[in-house]
């Protein structure tokens, strides 16, 4: 009895002492953790126009096309950081079933704790560590549901913001 006693206090100091310096969870989000919540496949459903001047307008996003041509458009991201964009919309600058190759990464703005979605095109025969050109989108939200990057551009002088929303497909 006295050794059960004395096996039973040994454990419960044991479970106290673990309680007691058990560490603390790191809630301030990292490159890490938006990555896994970006990795998957969406769909852009809508991009909007924030602060743009009256009459100002945007003739292509990405160095591609039109942003109607990426409405509906699914963008694979996958874990290792190779990606893709496929294309839906039919038009007269669109090419539906057209596939761009992407590489992405998340990165932290230094100083900061804002993040960055970014990506550069891979075209037929680049690698992508040779390819050293680009686009960074501050990365808004990301969950299970839904995935929002807002893109700064200067517009007459003016800083404006297309906000991309993605949802994630099942």
């Amino acid at each position: 009895m006295k050794r059960t006693l004395q096996f039973f206090c040994l454990i419960s100091m044991i479970a106290l002492l673990g309680a007691c310096t058990a560490r603390q969870v790191n809630s301030t989000p990292t490159a890490s953790s938006w990555r896994n919540g970006v990795k998957g496949q969406w769909t852009l459903n809508s991009v909007e126009k924030e602060n743009f001047p009256a009459g100002a307008s945007v003739k292509t996003i990405f160095d591609e096309a039109p942003i109607d041509c990426f409405i509906g458009s699914t963008w694979n991201l996958t874990g290792s950081g190779k990606g893709s964009i496929t294309f839906s919309q039919s038009g007269s600058s669109c090419s539906p079933g057209a596939v761009r190759d992407i590489f992405w990464s998340i990165n932290q703005d230094p100083g900061t704790t804002s993040f960055q979605f970014q990506f550069k095109k891979i075209m037929p025969g680049d690698r992508a560590k040779d390819v050293t050109a680009g686009y960074s989108l501050d990365l808004v939200s990301a969950n299970n549901n839904g995935l929002v990057l807002s893109m700064p551009l200067n517009v007459n002088g003016t800083t404006s913001y297309l906000v991309f929303h993605l949802s994630k497909n099942q």
